[in-house]
């Protein structure tokens, strides 16, 4: 009987009386690809297309390692694909300038989640979709105008002009961004947080904040109110 392959980490499972004088070998190499499973880091270039990761029968495979950075000034909305039908999870660092384009992490199948720009995340694939378990938002300092993603924190810097944020397109509710006046400068020069076709506050216009020092958050609450204060 030959040799059967694991179904999420693709360790080989030898047959009793198979591989006499190799067993020594091959269970090095299953010890590596769980190492690989455990503790493997792979920085990953996204900036010029899709990518379709892979979990290879008893061979280091770049959808094997625990943590993946993706890296790279995205040129257009990017996906990072995983294999259907595996069980793991992965944790992950979001390394790139999305250049106001959107990176996301699914399966095959899936329609998997939409990544933040500098957040880091914990996530799982049961075999048919990816799923958020925890994330970690990183405050950024932005000069300029921004398509923001969900699970952004902004240090916005006006000093030298008007800075213009546009929210997601298609909000789900509970994303959430967050706004900082971090040169106390919105009273010169005003952060305008664009609307992006969804009410802000129950209204369908969007918002202009001249508030010195202003510091707030906007999460999503629904169609019928739109993105709504967490505080002012």
């Amino acid at each position: 009987m030959a040799s059967t392959y694991s179904s999420d980490l693709k360790l080989e499972l030898m047959a009793t009386g198979e591989n006499a004088g190799t067993w020594g070998t091959k269970t090095n190499a299953n010890l590596n690809l769980v190492q690989q499973a455990v503790a493997g880091y792979q920085a990953i270039d996204v900036a010029s297309g899709d990518v379709t990761l892979a979990m290879t029968d008893a061979t280091i495979s770049n959808a094997r390692n625990a943590t993946l950075k993706f890296t790279g000034t995205l040129a257009g909305n990017r996906v990072v694909t995983v294999p259907d039908s595996i069980e793991k999870v992965y944790n992950i660092v979001d390394g790139t300038n999305h250049a106001n384009y959107t990176l996301t992490i699914k399966t095959a199948s899936g329609t998997g989640v939409l990544l933040c720009e500098g957040n880091n995340y914990v996530v799982f694939s049961d075999g048919t979709n990816v799923v958020k378990l925890t994330e970690e938002r990183i405050w950024r300092t932005i000069t300029a105008a921004e398509t923001a993603q969900s699970g952004a924190n902004f240090f916005v810097d006006t000093n030298g002009g008007a800075v213009t944020v546009t929210l997601p397109a298609s909000p789900a509710v509970g994303d959430i961004v967050n706004f900082v006046d971090s040169r106390y400068t919105f009273d010169s020069n005003a952060l305008t947080v664009g609307r992006n076709s969804s009410k802000i506050a129950n209204t369908s216009a969007d918002l202009v904040v001249n508030t010195e020092g202003a510091a707030f958050g906007l999460v999503y609450s629904g169609s019928d109110v739109g993105w709504t204060y967490t505080e002012k």
